[in-house]
């Protein structure tokens, strides 16, 4: 575990160096546990992949000296007070269902991407639906849930060329991860679903559908359904 200074007003924790499950585990353990500790003039806590973001208000941490730097100050306290990572369970998150529509007008790289690893367009399907993901982190946009891990017949290199334009709800894969649009976004990842689910609602009293640590589920609909669900979700 290190530390490293984001400016003067900001500072960030490195919990690991690659993102696979046990470090996600330990960075959402690790915020939730510095979450209850309430250090005072900590503003915000921003849990990512291998990290944790942690905003503070300098004029909190100054000890009368110029010896120490409030940086220094905040980071000796968090070391004092956090135990061994290895101790820290992270909260349980929800179980989401998450209805997917995967035909063609729903799925602008589907075709391609199958025959690209060899695999049908059923099988892609099948393969993404079967499994239970993770939400890693929530980045990128507000409510962009990365879900992993995908299953490794699934992944492949971001696009060559983004869209300017991803349709809200679209569900697509890049490297290692699986996730979804929370808005119309420029994005360079390979489209094949779509879900009616707003994913992201600034007049709910909690914005993002999805939050970190959450677990996924997606079922496959058809087109009508789809458009079922869209209307009532509008």
């Amino acid at each position: 575990m290190s530390f490293l200074p984001l400016g003067d007003r900001a500072l960030l924790l490195e919990a690991g160096n690659t993102a696979d499950p046990e470090t996600v585990s330990r960075v959402r353990a690790l915020a939730d546990y510095l979450a209850q500790l309430h250090l005072p003039g900590v503003l915000d806590l921003v849990p990512a992949l291998c990290t944790i973001g942690i905003h503070y208000d300098p004029e909190q941490w100054r000890d009368g000296s110029a010896a120490r730097s409030p940086y220094e100050l905040l980071v000796e306290r968090i070391r004092t007070a956090l135990p061994d990572p290895a101790t820290l369970v992270s909260s349980e998150g929800h179980a989401r269902e998450i209805p997917v529509c995967y035909e063609a007008d729903c799925a602008a790289d589907l075709p391609a991407l199958a025959r690209k690893l060899g695999l049908s367009r059923s099988q892609v399907i099948d393969i993404h639906s079967a499994v239970e993901y993770s939400v890693y982190m929530i980045g990128f946009a507000p409510g962009f849930a990365y879900l992993g891990p995908l299953d490794a017949r699934l992944v492949l290199p971001r696009r060559k060329t983004p869209r300017t334009r991803v349709p809200a709800g679209s569900v697509a894969i890049a490297n290692q991860y699986s996730g979804i649009y929370p808005g119309e976004l420029p994005g360079g990842w390979h489209l094949i679903g779509r879900t009616p689910l707003r994913l992201f609602d600034p007049s709910r009293t909690q914005p993002s559908l999805l939050k970190a640590g959450d677990r996924v589920r997606f079922s496959p609909i058809d087109a009508a359904k789809f458009r079922r669900l869209q209307s009532e979700a509008q």
